[in-house]
């Protein structure tokens, strides 16, 4: 209804309750207010003023036909052309590794292809290429990101227009990317035009030009989404998250610069040096690649092997280890002027990889926590029952191959309930770890987690970015068997206890983000 449509409207302001606060306030309007307010914003500077002059002649009218009798519009209707249907496919890690070809390429480059009968013959493809050792890419970030900006900016072949019209006319979506030390392509289109698509692919990764113009257009366009940030919560708590968790060296590859350093950068940046860090760094020996949908696998190997079989970078790969950084926990606060809204980011590092046997019951216990969407310990305090966030959420993430994971929770907010908010989410993360989690509550969040995996292995796009990740890790979807098994089986005692020995509040960092100058003398709305 209007009404409910009119809280939502409010809520994404704030908070819903300024629907009933704005009501009461225009209760209390006297005529002296409205004069004031007048006097104020109705100035003739913020005036835009229409003149109409009327003519002699009769204007042109548009002739509205009658309206048509429906009833023999649709008569005898039978529609378009069949779409092809998909099949009923099971997306159990058993019957997915059950159907899935691995193939290494002389050269290295590894492919994982699953072919399925999909709707609409759709077919999802997934490219990671990895560049450069530790040494070779230090002070080279900038080369690195700008030399992937410009891959979809023309070939020896195509033009910038010319490769986005190829696109437009195969029906494709494509995204291809680089950055300090590796580089992306993920394509969704169709079978028939699966191939001509994988070719333009493979020439925008193999044969940019490196045109002057567009490296001016390029430097105008990363300029200007800098400047855009540098004015939202969001990513100013994330610039200050990032600092401070991975203090790494300036040339370091994982440096979190600042947006004043990134200006600085883009300014400096030099058309040769990106140009020579792809034909030094560009390859696919270290590269995976992964093909979900309908799609003959026979014709695509042939194709993979033909596009990157021989492609080799100079330069070799070695993983850059991220251990996890020690640093003291830390609570910023980052002015934002004139933005309605505010940003909340918490975060903790943990010695952890996601081998460790901890590693399920931080899973399903920050799941608990900030996960499930509306169902979460967060999510029902902070959003439902205080209605201080709109949007709230705690994530866990561990590496694969490092002992580094992150407990990361983040809130949008009106800065007003800046301090509301912070109390409530130390409140619930306190009575997690002095309570623990309740027996009904854990099997629903296990329900719950379990069918999130098999709707992320049921969307190709997921699933073949998961199946290239694999390849890179030497796993196969076993281990995501494993991984639901041992969640599977966890006990309310299991879960509580990995809290306890994990999070730690004393060790999280806390960044607000947002316009609190301009409250800070006001009521915050809390009931």
């Amino acid at each position: 209804c209007i009404r409910d449509r009119n809280l939502s409207e409010w809520g994404s302001m704030g908070d819903w309750r300024l629907f009933f606060l704005h009501r009461d306030r225009i209760k209390e309007v006297l005529p002296e207010q409205v004069r004031v307010a007048a006097a104020s914003y109705l100035r003739p500077s913020n005036r835009t003023v229409g003149v109409f002059i009327p003519v002699d002649e009769e204007p042109a009218r548009a002739e509205i036909p009658e309206a048509p009798d429906v009833a023999a519009l649709v008569a005898g209707y039978t529609g378009s052309e069949e779409v092809i249907e998909g099949e009923e496919f099971d997306p159990s890690p058993a019957n997915i590794e059950s159907r899935t070809t691995r193939i290494q390429l002389d050269n290295g480059f590894e492919v994982a292809l699953l072919p399925k009968r999909t709707r609409g013959a759709t077919v999802a493809v997934s490219l990671t290429l990895r560049h450069g050792t530790e040494d070779a890419l230090m002070g080279r970030a900038t080369d690195a990101t700008m030399a992937g900006g410009m891959l979809m900016r023309g070939t020896s072949t195509r033009t910038r227009e010319e490769i986005s019209d190829e696109i437009d006319r195969l029906k494709a979506q494509v995204f291809v990317s680089g950055g300090s030390n590796s580089a992306f392509a993920r394509i969704e289109t169709t079978r028939e035009n699966l191939l001509p698509v994988l070719r333009l692919v493979g020439d925008v990764l193999t044969d940019p030009v490196f045109d002057e113009a567009e490296w001016g257009l390029l430097k105008e366009e990363r300029l200007a989404s800098i400047e855009r940030q540098m004015s939202e919560p969001s990513a100013r708590a994330s610039e200050a998250f990032g600092r401070h968790m991975s203090p790494y060296p300036e040339d370091h590859p994982f440096y979190s610069a600042t947006f004043e350093e990134e200006i600085e950068r883009m300014n400096a940046a030099d058309l040769a040096a990106a140009k020579e860090f792809h034909a030094r760094f560009y390859g696919a020996q270290n590269g995976t690649m992964a093909v979900v949908g309908d799609f003959d696998p026979d014709e695509i190997q042939a194709a993979v092997e033909e596009l990157f079989g021989a492609w080799t970078a100079e330069s070799e790969y070695v993983r850059i280890p991220r251990p996890i950084q020690e640093v003291e926990a830390a609570d910023l606060s980052v002015e934002t002027p004139d933005k309605a809204n505010a940003f909340f980011l918490a975060g903790q590092a943990i010695e952890m990889s996601d081998e460790h046997p901890d590693y399920p019951a931080m899973v399903l216990g920050t799941y608990m926590l900030g996960g499930g969407f509306l169902n979460s310990r967060l999510a029902v305090r902070i959003r439902q029952e205080e209605g201080l966030s709109y949007g709230v959420a705690a994530f866990f993430n561990a590496s694969p191959l490092d002992e580094n994971a992150s407990l990361l929770s983040y809130a949008i907010y009106a800065p007003e309930n800046v301090e509301p908010l912070e109390a409530a989410f130390r409140e619930e993360v306190t009575k997690v770890l002095d309570e623990g989690f309740a027996e009904d509550e854990v099997q629903a969040a296990k329900d719950g987690w379990l069918d999130s995996r098999n709707v992320s292995r049921a969307q190709d796009r997921e699933l073949a970015m998961s199946l290239s990740g694999g390849l890179y890790l030497d796993r196969t979807l076993e281990h995501d068997a494993e991984l639901e098994a041992r969640i599977g089986a966890l006990s309310v005692d299991e879960i509580n206890q990995a809290m306890r020995s994990h999070v730690d509040l004393s060790k999280i960092t806390v960044v607000k983000a947002g316009d609190f100058a301009s409250v800070s003398d006001e009521e915050p709305l809390v009931p």
